[in-house]
């Protein structure tokens, strides 16, 4: 192993320690590095070994963190996982991280919130509103339906 590859490593061992990476992001910013080819795969491996990238971690902590705490619907994270090369086992596991009834609870809430904002004498318009906004953040079209269907 080269100076120029531990070197890497260790550059790459604070970037995955600072907050949670993807092996796409971790080659992108190698690539800005230098670090090409073998020894970018290299560098790579030995983060995995050493447990500094792990893609399932990346994933569960990417679906909870954006839905807890910016409300996104499973549509909207998934598109957003599978953007960063995330796919198969690691993305079920992420969609697992958010429980069914918190589910529907954080729906019912942001539908609520949207609703005080809204300012309009039909209801059919308002309701068309807080169906735009729930797709918006990635909510499934029946569910948002069935949460507004007392309406």
């Amino acid at each position: 192993m080269t100076d120029s590859v531990k070197d890497a490593i260790r550059k790459a061992a604070m970037f995955c320690a600072y907050q949670e990476r993807t092996q796409q992001e971790v080659r992108d910013r190698l690539k800005d590095w230098g670090v090409f080819g073998d020894d970018a795969e290299e560098v790579i491996a030995e983060l995995i070994q050493q447990n500094y990238l792990n893609e399932e971690r990346f994933a569960k902590s990417f679906a909870g963190g954006k839905f807890r705490v910016k409300g996104w619907g499973r549509r909207k994270i998934t598109q957003h996982l599978k953007q960063r090369g995330i796919s198969g086992y690691n993305l079920d596991q992420a969609m697992k991280e958010i429980a069914p009834d918190d589910y529907r609870g954080t729906l019912t809430t942001l539908l609520n919130k949207k609703r005080q904002s809204l300012h309009d004498a039909n209801p059919l318009v308002i309701k068309q509103k807080l169906v735009r906004y729930a797709l918006s953040k990635g909510y499934e079209s029946d569910l948002i339906f069935s949460v507004l269907g007392g309406e």
